[in-house]
């Protein structure tokens, strides 16, 4: 199976926009039926990994600093990480020393938790100099730590000038991590799920995941991709974050590593974790995350991708995170190759670091006469980009040296010595139990006062909105739009519209029977929140895998839209009448009321709901129309309900 690297931009992937269909034109009509023209920007196509994904950078550093901290939450929320778990012991494991000119090399592993193992290889210069040295985490990204070029491949690669070395330039990752040693750092390659020794979780479930598997979904033992593990935000893309952070732990850990500075640099796959490590963690001093910085395609893989991710933001944005910390790239031809054009990605870092005083720890050079890579071309960049911010003190330029690459005895982690642990799907269900255990133990036991806090900022990223009382909105012919997003909601107004005691939202009623049920003079009001073209499952992007990450990753669910809705409604209702509406609610948008009326604080002044016994934990499917992602770990429906009180009320 060819790799990301080999193919370049021939993915094997569905990119393909979702078309209009006849179900959105009958939802077209039905708008129109409602008072509402289709115009509401959730109505057109969804965003897909393949859309454009621009950063507009704030003017000044504290708007930066606002949005920065926004940005990072989700990412924790993203990546199961909020708050952060208590880290275990790493247990480390360092044996099997192999010996080349100017550099060593030893196998590695360790636990990123109790039973799931991190493997990789740990260079080290042959000769330090004294006292603790600089270091570089290296994430190899798709292919592999062992991608071998072979003899035609890196003889192709020479001839364009790509590569030098016939020999250790079939193999550029160990290439880089070696040249990294010799030049004074230890380095730490370490494998991706499913990659060369690191295969407990298989490269097929990690990478090729493509169809739901109904023996691993329940509420008691389930795997990864399913709707159990999705409403615990649990994924491949935390876990190779977690063994990220992990491994730059292990590598700070180290005797002789100077803890105060450590680069990162990956490229492709290991591009997207030196982005995620520079904006979750920060240790790191420089960074080169190589061939994934770009307004395009944003990482193909299931392994880069997850639920919550990129909503509202994309990989240009995230990696301006490390700012103004110095961080370097390449465009190369593929989907970085407009990176340098205004509006497409680098001016932008560039306007950011020169906003924050900082232009010179910006750098991306032009290198579009390559595929996508990171090649002995791009290496030279990273080199002399670490020379020059991590002061490593070598004279420019820096040129790599060839030597005898590793057997396949010299690079195995596991031996006899060193047996290789139990995977598979025993693993597989026995860690998202223990994922699952460890963040329930850490919320339950939260202080009360910090647990509000915490559960009410998990919250509102889940469903990707603030309450906002200073919202704009237009009210003509029952379209209630929310000027600042464009969307649009049908609002009537059943009875008076005059001064009345108390308005009353009615959720999942129809207007005949709001009349038959109010009472005395009340305002009421008739809402019909977001709705796709079919009532069934909620859509989906075009790509054919089946993972919640391809579509929720880009897109909010259709119960966060929902519940958007129901807190423009509320923030309307309070403005125009001076008074919190009290909002009724049917079995259908129960749900959807507790969580707007919870996020809407005071602004809700009671919720009456019929009774039900849903809960998230009972979905089994992530294209449910309530299908929510994270709601099962911050409490579930109990969680409403407890932190609702005495507003709630069921009939």
């Amino acid at each position: 199976m060819k790799t990301r690297e080999e193919t370049a931009m021939n993915l094997p992937f569905n990119f393909l926009a979702p078309r209009p269909s006849l179900g959105t034109l009958a939802l077209a009509l039905l708008l129109c039926s409602l008072g509402l023209a289709a115009k509401d920007p959730r109505h057109g196509p969804l965003k897909d990994l393949k859309g454009f994904f621009p950063f507009d950078p704030p003017a000044t550093a504290e708007e930066w600093e606002e949005r920065s901290e926004e940005l990072k939450l989700r990412l924790l929320v993203t990546n199961g990480l909020y708050p952060m778990p208590e880290k275990t012991p790493l247990n480390p494991v360092i044996h099997g020393k192999v010996e080349r000119p100017g550099f060593t090399v030893e196998k590695v592993y360790f636990e990123s938790v109790p039973g799931l193992y991190v493997t990789g290889l740990l260079f080290r210069p042959e000769n330090p100099k004294k006292g603790k040295l600089p270091a570089v985490l290296s994430p190899h990204g798709h292919g592999g730590r062992l991608h071998d070029l072979g003899k035609a491949g890196v003889r192709r690669q020479i001839v364009i000038g790509a590569e030098r070395f016939e020999e250790s330039g079939r193999m550029p990752k160990i290439a880089r991590c070696g040249t990294l040693a010799r030049l004074g750092c230890v380095t730490f390659l370490y494998d991706m799920v499913g990659y060369a020794d690191n295969r407990q979780i298989s490269y097929q479930l990690a990478h090729r995941f493509s169809k739901q598997r109904p023996g691993f979904e329940g509420p008691d033992s389930w795997g990864l991709y399913s709707a159990q593990a999705e409403l615990r935000l649990q994924s491949i893309f935390g876990i190779q974050t977690w063994n990220s952070l992990r491994a730059l732990d292990f590598l700070a850990s180290l005797p002789d590593v100077d803890a105060g500075r450590i680069g990162v640099t990956g490229g492709s796959g290991g591009g997207t974790q030196t982005i995620l490590l520079g904006a979750l963690d920060p240790r790191p001093i420089a960074s080169f995350p190589n061939g994934m910085v770009s307004t395009s395609m944003q990482g193909g893989c299931t392994c880069e991708n997850a639920s919550l991710l990129r909503i509202g933001t994309g990989n240009v944005e995230i990696a301006a995170l490390f700012a103004p910390k110095p961080i370097g790239m390449t465009a190369a031809d593929d989907w970085t190759r407009e990176m340098l054009v205004p509006g497409k990605g680098f001016p932008e870092i560039k306007k950011l670091y020169q906003m924050l005083g900082k232009p010179e720890n910006a750098l991306c050079p032009d290198l579009t006469h390559f595929k996508h890579n990171f090649n002995y071309v791009s290496r030279a960049v990273m080199y002399s980009w670490f020379n020059r911010h991590m002061k490593l003190g070598h004279e420019e330029p820096i040129v790599e040296e060839d030597f005898k690459l590793l057997s396949t005895e010299e690079h195995a982690v596991w031996n006899e010595t060193h047996p290789e642990p139990e995977g598979g799907e025993k693993l597989e269900r026995k860690l998202t139990k223990w994922l699952a255990d460890r963040d329930d133990t850490l919320l339950v036991n939260l202080p009360p006062g910090e647990k509000k806090i915490v559960f009410r900022k998990a919250w509102e990223t889940i469903i990707g909105r603030k309450y906002d009382e200073k919202a704009d909105f237009s009210h003509k012919k029952n379209r209630l739009v929310h000027l600042p997003s464009g969307e649009e909601i049908f609002l009537e107004a059943v009875g008076p519209t005059e001064e009345g005691d108390q308005p009353i939202l009615w959720l999942g009623y129809e207007s005949s029977e709001i009349k038959r049920l109010s009472k005395g003079k009340n305002l009421h009001y008739r809402a019909i929140t977001f709705r796709e073209e079919k009532e069934g499952f909620t859509s989906t992007v075009a790509n054919k895998r089946e993972f919640a990450g391809y579509t929720h990753g880009f897109n909010h669910s259709r119960f966060a839209r929902q519940v958007h809705d129901l807190m423009s409604v509320v923030s309307y209702l309070k403005k125009k009448h001076g008074k919190a509406p009290v909002l009724r609610a049917s079995a259908a948008m129960r749900e959807q009321a507790m969580t707007a009326a919870y996020l809407s604080g005071g602004a809700v002044s009671g919720l009456e709901v019929a009774k039900s016994d849903f809960r998230f934990a009972s979905l089994t499917d992530y294209r449910d129309p309530k299908f929510l992602p994270g709601a099962v770990k911050y409490g579930d429906v109990a969680w409403l309900k407890q932190a609702l009180g005495k507003k709630l009320a069921v009939e």
